[in-house]
């Protein structure tokens, strides 16, 4: 048996106070207020129900285990960026128990043999759990449907052609009506690609100054707008990807009024940093989408606070130093998120942006909720838990990252906050 004794819990809805949770075989065998434990716990107790394993959670946060929405792990194909195990010990570092991998590898996961493998392979790394997410059409090529009946009954949690957007309205139509029947979640990567064409950061006045082709926020919102219509007209469940502009916000929160079955998710990096950061051409500033203006980061925040934008994922995109040391129009887009993204949202708290239970909402609860997955911290569910400790200080170190890859803009930022222990299944996989 297992306790975590003495933490502040934080499950939205559920509990909010200081508690002790008991673990038993991989499942939550009871959650009491710590003053009650300390009664019941006697010399009386007979020793299978003493606690083997006690970790001490005071003045810590202890949440129902963090879920990250859209990882790349890279494996198959690539495995030389990350792999299924890095990726996961990279995740449960971050205090996430559980990650979807988004199905851009090489082969594509676009058949039910790739996504049994990957969840054998998570299964062996033994870090987060995995659930796969599945590509929309063969070869993310835009061109023909996958099979979704099998992908879901392999595994596949939602489908995507993430990495491209499904051009093709039709398709994108079929896509979402197929989705309905199997109740798969559509994860849309919104990109209009006449729009991006030549673009490699945002448009505006610092890609002129830097002499770049610049991507216009028409390029991610014209498509969002699409996807809406599509939602709409199907009434299939869509969540948009990596949201980053405010034109893309008021489409969604327009969507959300009118009861349109709309979820959405933005990543740290959009509410953190802006276009600014890629001066000096820094290519591991370099996403897709790109990094925005002040204003878009304004608007992400208001998004997330009144409950427009539902999750905050990480967009988890490794690469190896072939791809991002070379020049900048030329760069492979993306950045690893997995270590940085907690201690990057608790800043949002710290900033007056959310609360600390509408965030645990945004990277725990709303996953959750959207995925289908029960994560509610009481008796007879799996131990998923992570225990945070909100007051930690240290610089960003991308040496001493888990994941393969070192392409991220925060290496040497003052971070405060981290997972201080990740529970997956009732095991310890990570405790710093």
């Amino acid at each position: 048996m297992m306790m975590i004794k003495g933490g502040h819990v934080i499950d939205p809805g559920n509990l909010n106070g200081i508690f002790d949770i008991y673990i038993k075989n991989g499942v939550i065998e009871s959650v009491v207020p710590s003053s009650d434990s300390d009664k019941t716990q006697t010399p009386t107790n007979t020793s299978a129900n003493i606690p083997t394993d006690t970790i001490d959670a005071s003045g810590k946060i202890v949440t129902p285990g963090l879920i990250d929405m859209h990882v790349h792990l890279r494996e198959p194909g690539h495995e030389y960026k990350e792999t299924i195990e890095s990726g996961c010990h990279a995740a449960v570092a971050g205090g996430f128990t559980a990650v979807c991998s988004m199905p851009n590898t090489n082969p594509v996961n676009d058949n039910s043999e790739i996504t049994s493998f990957i969840i054998k392979k998570a299964k062996e790394a033994g870090f987060a759990r995995v659930y796969p997410v599945a590509a929309i059409s063969h070869g993310i090529s835009g061109k023909s449907l996958t099979e979704f009946s099998d992908l879901k009954n392999a595994g596949a949690i939602a489908v995507s052609d993430d990495g491209r957007p499904v051009i093709n309205d039709q398709l994108m139509r079929r896509a979402m009506e197929y989705a309905k029947g199997f109740n798969l979640l559509v994860i849309s990567h919104s990109e209009n690609l006449e729009l991006t064409a030549g673009g490699s950061m945002n448009e505006g006045p610092i890609s002129t100054r830097m002499g770049l082709a610049g991507i216009p926020n028409a390029a991610e919102s014209v498509m969002v707008m699409r996807d809406i219509a599509l939602c709409e007209l199907t009434s299939a469940r869509l969540h948009i990807a990596h949201v980053s502009t405010h034109e893309s916000v008021r489409a969604i929160r327009d969507a959300k009024n009118r009861s349109v079955p709309v979820t959405a998710e933005t990543a740290p990096h959009y509410f953190t940093l802006t276009d600014e950061t890629v001066s000096g051409y820094r290519t591991n500033a370099k996403m897709n989408p790109p990094l925005r203006s002040q204003k878009d980061v304004e608007a992400i925040k208001e998004g997330l606070a009144d409950g427009t934008i539902d999750v905050i994922a990480t967009d988890h995109a490794p690469h190896s130093t072939l791809e991002k040391d070379v020049e900048f129009d030329k760069a492979a887009n993306g950045i690893i998120g997995l270590e940085t993204s907690l201690p990057l949202s608790l800043a949002l708290v710290r900033d007056g942006v959310l609360q600390m239970e509408t965030l645990i909402e945004k990277m725990s609860k709303n996953p959750g909720r959207i995925l289908g997955l029960n994560n509610k911290i009481e008796k007879g569910q799996p131990a998923d838990l992570t225990i945070i400790d909100a007051e930690t200080e240290y610089d960003a170190d991308p040496d001493a990252f888990f994941s393969f890859s070192r392409n991220t803009p925060f290496a040497g930022m003052k971070m405060k906050g981290r997972a201080a222990a990740t529970i997956v299944n009732g095991c310890i996989v990570f405790r710093y």
